[in-house]
């Protein structure tokens, strides 16, 4: 029954199609054999699992920049070296540093009581034992922008919304809004600080960081999220008569701080300077031990990476794993691996990002170009034995690889179910108890058998051969 309704799915998407994007490109028998026999493994391997395991408990928590993070550069280096992979090394590069010291908040009228927040990445820190200031309240970005500097001034703006749960995650582009402009915003109208209601989907008395805009409002002002029930308890407050809160951060920062990308191949045995490019971030935010963002991916890009590097022979091109650093604080490993590498990038066949948790991957997207898609068909169909839909032609890849989509590489994105992961992200929560080791390794077949088919087979999945633009 269930492969039927996968025929019957699969035919539903491919009908909207041109009768290019219909055809399917073969797979020959030993490809498609060995492919099958990639994703029986997976879904008893360890390596990927251990690796999450080991880099949240031997490093824990990875701020960027920090010396944890170094710590983490330097343990995956000697991991995957003892792993047997080829040409491991580290592209170090420098960021701005920023790391909380004390936080703290509390209603001082009109009813005393302890607020739980979280200071957010690039907040400046207050007057020292905090800023008390009326508190005014906004639904949204939205409001806070309309409003006039006479209602902001002097006071401390509460941005109260609430983000929505989807499989997909798209609820959060617009509730991180709030985030990434509120200090910015309300500095501009002449206010003291910014609380948010935490950009998350769970209701637990613990928040969210994350962080905000760089550029112009790096550094703009203090900012803190406050955790659902807090922001809750607050607008009940409101509802009765005007509240004071105080607010205390403390912070340190540093203008030049060490990070580093982590690179490690499996040479290509006819093609090697043809690149398939697996990856994650290594970095993770401070509160929990970072095993859904980004723990999980890492393991996963490596299990899956140490499965193909485990077979008869190698692919025809290169599987290139790269472990990002900083992604947390703004992309910065991204951007740092798209400047170092950008005479070569004509040469990453395909790339793709692990970073959305550990949950199953239920759809397979893609960015190729027309001619490309019988490629992508054949990818999703080889996938339709883990459950795995064929999805749109729209991919983003994911974070850290998004400026090499701008330049022309093409993506694809393995959907992960992410009902749940905006209950964990950044928070205290993000430990590594919260990953099913079954839902795990099915990651690490699929990464594994979409790798090796791009590895081993000579197609090209460019929208343009001849354009390629670097940042």
């Amino acid at each position: 029954m269930l492969d039927q309704f996968r025929f019957v799915l699969f035919g539903s998407v491919l009908a909207g199609l041109s009768a290019a994007a219909q055809e399917v490109a073969e797979i020959p028998a030993p490809v498609e054999d060995t492919v099958q026999r990639l994703i029986v493994a997976g879904s008893t391997d360890d390596v990927g699992l251990t690796f999450t395991e080991d880099l949240t408990t031997r490093i824990g928590p990875r701020l960027a920049g920090s010396e944890a993070e170094a710590r983490a550069r330097d343990w995956a280096a000697a991991e995957l070296k003892a792993l047997g992979f080829d040409s491991v090394t580290i592209e170090p590069f420098t960021i701005p540093y920023w790391n909380r010291i004390e936080e703290s908040a509390s209603v001082v009228s009109p009813a005393p009581q302890p607020l739980t927040i979280t200071a957010l990445g690039g907040s400046t820190s207050t007057s020292e034992g905090g800023i008390t200031a009326e508190l005014v309240r906004f639904s949204n970005m939205a409001e806070l922008n309309a409003a006039s500097r006479e209602l902001v001034e002097g006071k401390i703006v509460f941005i109260d919304e609430k983000m929505t749960r989807t499989q997909d995650g798209s609820g959060y582009g617009m509730a991180v809004r709030k985030r990434r402009n509120c200090a910015t915003a309300t500095i501009d109208k002449g206010g003291l600080a910014c609380l948010i209601r935490s950009v998350g989907t769970q209701t637990a008395r613990f928040p969210h960081t994350g962080m905000m805009a760089r550029g112009e409002a790096e550094g703009a002002g203090p900012a803190a999220a406050l955790s659902p029930p807090d922001a809750d308890q607050l607008t009940r407050l409101m509802s009765w008569q005007p509240v004071t809160v105080n607010l205390n951060i403390q912070v340190e920062t540093s203008p030049n701080a060490p990070s580093g990308n982590v690179i490690a191949e499996i040479t290509g045995r006819e093609t090697p300077d043809e690149k398939i490019l697996i990856g994650c971030h290594l970095d993770s935010w401070d509160l929990g031990t970072g095993a859904i963002d980004d723990g999980a991916g890492c393991g996963i890009v490596v299990g899956a990476a140490k499965l193909i590097m485990e077979l008869e022979e190698a692919p025809r091109r290169t599987i290139q794993v790269v472990l990002y650093g900083s992604e947390e604080v703004g992309l910065l490993g991204g951007h740092a691996y798209a400047k170092r590498h950008a005479a070569d990038l004509s040469n990453i066949v395909l790339a793709a990002e692990s970073d959305f948790g550990a949950d199953r991957i239920w759809r397979f997207d893609t960015r190729f170009s027309e001619a490309a898609l019988p490629y992508a068909r054949a990818i999703q169909e080889a996938l339709q034995p883990l459950g795995i839909a064929p999805g749109n032609n729209e991919a983003g890849g994911g974070p850290d690889i998004s400026m090499l989509a701008r330049s022309g590489v093409p993506v694809v994105t393995p959907q992960q179910n992410g009902w749940d992961y905006f209950d964990l992200h950044h928070t205290p929560d993000d430990t590594f108890d919260k990953i099913d080791p079954a839902d795990f390794r099915q990651n690490v077949s699929t990464y594994a058998a979409f790798a090796y088919l791009a590895a081993e087979m000579n197609w090209s999945f460019r929208k343009d051969e001849t354009a390629l633009s670097s940042e």
